[in-house]
């Protein structure tokens, strides 16, 4: 496989109007690996996407898949790109091989070349009794296949997937998972992005976590939650223990400062973990004064990098990138 990175985006900048969705963003994709873009709403994903894939032109920076300038070579780009947003891109009123069938023939495969295609896709994705139906009828997960299966018309080596599992139940979730790791190991490069912290830890070779428009996290899954230190030490304390106190007796085994106003019923903090951890801290509580209803000692996880980095929890909702649409020439 070529050393050539499959994504490389060097201070991509995009501003719409006085506000900035992308600032500085820098990434590196290599060939054959899931790549997961995490972030809240509003953090650049969406309209990075975009870029990379040539629908939008940046203001600044550059960008290339597979070696080929996205803004000075763009048919080259397209040639070896599939991308599937956030909502299926279907037509409702035909059915899902007439779907498949026409967007074959719009990417200048033949009659017979594109129903070919489409009948080897709709056995990949499961869709071959439901081949002949309208898409208005399937389900959310169905259209979601579909649409993913559009995508692949082309054979692309580079794919991005924008919040592809997004509204869908957990066992259609697990079939689109399913169908990633597939194409994965046939040698794609995947672009994922998502608000799914388990998504990103399950599919990701390496993570970039985005805020503002920028990279502010990279690395792998077990390299971001080894970077708040491991560990984690939940605390519950009883209705008439004081925060204050509490916030006292626990500084010397927190890697964080802890004040009482900080403090609530529950606390979640990050530890270096050593053996009898949780002995020692009920023993330094009690010493206080202060009464534990429960107290557990957990691995970080993904939710924990999230919440550290960007100031709040992945199901907290924030502005949604802009939804502009610019279509580069």
């Amino acid at each position: 496989m070529s050393d050539t990175p499959a994504v490389e985006a060097e201070g991509l900048i995009k501003n719409y109007g006085k506000t900035r969705a992308l600032n500085g963003l820098d990434l590196s994709v290599a060939q054959g690996t899931v790549y997961g873009l995490l972030g809240p709403n509003g953090a650049g994903k969406t309209t990075a996407v975009r870029v990379l894939a040539t629908l939008l032109r940046a203001d600044g920076g550059r960008a290339r898949v597979l070696g080929h300038d996205v803004a000075a070579q763009p048919a080259a780009v397209r040639r070896t790109i599939g991308l599937t947003g956030q909502y299926a891109a279907l037509d409702e009123y035909l059915t899902g091989r007439s779907n498949l069938i026409m967007i074959g023939q719009l990417s200048r495969l033949t009659g017979k070349a594109a129903r070919r295609r489409a009948d080897e896709l709709l056995e990949q994705f499961d869709l071959t009794e439901a081949a002949s139906r309208a898409v208005k009828t399937y389900s959310g997960g169905m259209r979601r296949r579909l649409d993913l299966a559009a995508s692949l018309i082309g054979h692309p080596a580079v794919l991005f997937l924008d919040e592809p599992t997004t509204g869908l139940d957990p066992s259609a979730r697990a079939l689109m998972w399913d169908i990633v790791r597939k194409l994965v190991a046939d040698g794609t490069t995947l672009l994922l992005t998502t608000q799914y912290l388990d998504e990103a830890d399950q599919l990701a070779s390496r993570i970039a976590v985005v805020n503002g428009g920028k990279v502010i996290a990279e690395g792998t899954p077990s390299d971001l939650k080894a970077s708040l230190g491991g560990q984690r030490l939940l605390i519950t304390l009883a209705e008439e223990s004081d925060a204050a106190t509490a916030a006292e007796a626990l500084r010397p085994f927190t890697t964080r400062r802890v004040r009482g106003s900080d403090c609530g019923q529950v606390l979640d903090l990050p530890v270096t973990a050593v053996d009898g951890l949780a002995t020692e801290v009920v023993r330094a509580l009690d010493a206080a004064g202060v009464k534990v209803s429960d107290i557990a000692v957990r691995s970080a996880s993904l939710d924990d990098v999230f919440l550290t980095l960007t100031g709040h929890k992945a199901e907290e909702e924030a502005p949604k990138d802009t939804d502009k649409k610019e279509v580069a020439a």
